[in-house]
């Protein structure tokens, strides 16, 4: 949450952002208005990667200031479009539309939450695999991971529906683990800076797989292969799970070979960016995948749905297998085969 006694107007924020070419003046300048609640560049030129809120030294949360103007303002391009979609979300949050879906599972065994994503959404065979076995599985609108509605304008959601969205999960009386980085944000890092009640505990599907793994690494065929990670925008608030990431990758036989985009300079699979500015969201792309077999990598890995769908065409021309993380774990516990050149790791 944005924290104006934070800021020291350093700049480094806009200074660094990879998309604007300010210099502090102006970087500060357009900080500046945004602290008077003013209309300022930076909102129709931002994507919403979060990545200013690495670049920021003080943790002001700079990226929270400019998704409120955005929302606020709602000239902005990225705002223009949400407000077309952000009303059917309304609806299924409130339980109107997309009803929630659940399917049981064993009494000992915690919730697996999909947020709002349909089973579909996933990799081919996912629930079916050993790594849930026993599993409750919840989803549907009225589950949304809202730190995400950020991409869309939305930044409002999670202060009208965070409660609600985690007091129905607490009422499953089950432990969760999420499958959706956002989700895992919301009780984890949003909850407290609202003061929302999480009556439940909770786990981030890294910190699962990496649990399940070494639980059963006599099952585990270590893969000898090289991998390059797109990081979800929302591990940005969540910065130390990635240790979580690299311990999976240690446990299955992947090495993840430096690249220039990783990391705190990793970049947006550019899903916002796909229907306000398409040739950046290409050109994007483009850099990420020339990047990942720059480095050697035999694969480009994935953890978001979102991710997933939005990298299946330049996967496609580029010639990179992509593969979403649980389907990585599944290949090292015999389920899946590693996939043939361009082949896809989910359905279609």
């Amino acid at each position: 949450m944005w924290d104006a006694s934070k800021c020291n107007l350093c700049g480094d924020c806009l200074v660094k952002c990879r998309f604007v070419d300010y210099d502090k003046d102006r970087a500060v300048a357009e900080i500046k208005l945004l602290m008077e609640g003013k209309d300022a560049e930076i909102l129709g030129r931002c994507i919403t990667c979060i990545a200013c809120n690495d670049y920021c030294p003080t943790g002001a949360d700079p990226s929270d200031l400019i998704f409120r103007m955005q929302e606020q303002i709602g000239t902005c391009p990225i705002a223009m479009i949400g407000k077309t979609v952000l009303g059917g979300f309304a609806d299924a949050l409130e339980g109107k539309t997309d009803p929630a879906q659940i399917i049981p599972g064993d009494s000992d065994k915690p919730v697996l939450s999909l947020d709002s994503f349909h089973l579909e959404n996933f990799p081919e065979g996912t629930f079916d695999s050993q790594i849930f076995a026993g599993m409750t599985i919840v989803r549907g609108g009225e589950y949304g991971s809202l730190v995400g509605f950020v991409h869309m304008g939305g930044h409002s959601f999670v202060e009208r529906y965070g409660q609600r969205i985690l007091a129905r999960l607490a009422s499953l009386g089950k432990d969760v683990v999420y499958m959706h980085n956002e989700g895992f944000v919301l009780a984890d890092v949003t909850a407290r800076e609202y003061g929302f009640n999480v009556g439940f505990k909770y786990m981030h599907l890294f910190e699962y797989l990496r649990d399940y793994l070494r639980d059963h690494k006599d099952q585990v065929t270590r893969l000898d292969k090289k991998v390059a990670y797109h990081a979800n925008c929302g591990t940005r608030w969540i910065p130390e799970y990635d240790a979580f990431l690299d311990e999976i990758f240690e446990l299955v036989g992947v090495t993840r070979p430096p690249r220039q985009y990783e990391r705190i300079n990793a970049l947006c699979c550019s899903a916002p960016l796909i229907y306000t500015n398409r040739e950046l969201a290409i050109d994007i792309q483009r850099k990420n995948f020339e990047d990942a077999l720059a480095c050697g990598a035999d694969a480009i890995v994935t953890s978001c749905p979102v991710c997933d769908s939005v990298l299946r065409r330049p996967s496609s021309s580029f010639g990179l297998p992509k593969i979403f993380i649980t389907d990585l774990c599944r290949m090292a516990l015999g389920e899946k085969p590693w996939p043939d050149g361009s082949s896809e790791s989910r359905t279609t």
